[in-house]
């Protein structure tokens, strides 16, 4: 079961029981002390993971007679030693996850800055072919720039080769 593990470490604590989503809100935010987190996305998965609980029969779902108003209160079930096993798990694989996908944003970042390096690198070798027509008596002065503009080209593009082959690798990786 995925389980948010800041949601497990607030639920777990002796003195809350009988709480509301929004309790549990008001702590993780504190927690995470992320301003940039949106308290209505942050209610709903932390609502996810308390109907999650429910289901096990870990927690218990009490509805007023108000329809937006409900509170959860801790059962018999409850496990705090195996809801804290399950968080340490899922905070592993967020590390490993998140360890991924900085990766992959490193990957794309220097493929980008390798791609736009190469357009400028064409880009030169075609001013050098331009002059060169204009400008034929100067061939002994554009040649030697014009084959390092290319060599340059060369090299770039090899790097892009490589890094599109370990995004492809990683892709496959994650598709298995």
């Amino acid at each position: 079961m995925k389980l948010d593990p800041l949601v497990a470490k607030i639920i777990v604590a002796t003195n809350f029981d009988h709480f509301t989503t929004s309790d549990v809100r008001s702590a993780y935010i504190a927690l995470k002390k992320d301003p940039s987190l949106d308290p209505i996305k942050v209610r709903r998965n932390i609502y996810a993971d308390l109907l999650k609980l429910t289901k096990k029969g870990w927690l218990k779902r009490l509805m007023s007679n108000k329809k937006s108003f409900t509170r959860f209160n801790k059962t018999e079930l409850f496990d705090v030693n195996e809801l804290n096993l399950l968080a340490e798990v899922n905070a592993a694989t967020a590390v490993h996850t998140e360890s991924e996908y900085n990766k992959h944003d490193k990957l794309l970042s220097k493929l980008n800055q390798y791609k736009a390096e190469l357009l400028l690198n064409i880009g030169e070798s075609e001013a050098y072919k331009e002059l060169y027509s204009e400008f034929p008596e100067l061939v002994d002065e554009i040649q030697p720039e014009f084959n390092k503009a290319r060599d340059n080209n060369t090299r770039i593009l090899g790097k892009i080769r490589a890094i599109e082959g370990l995004l492809a690798q990683d892709e496959s990786l994650g598709k298995k």
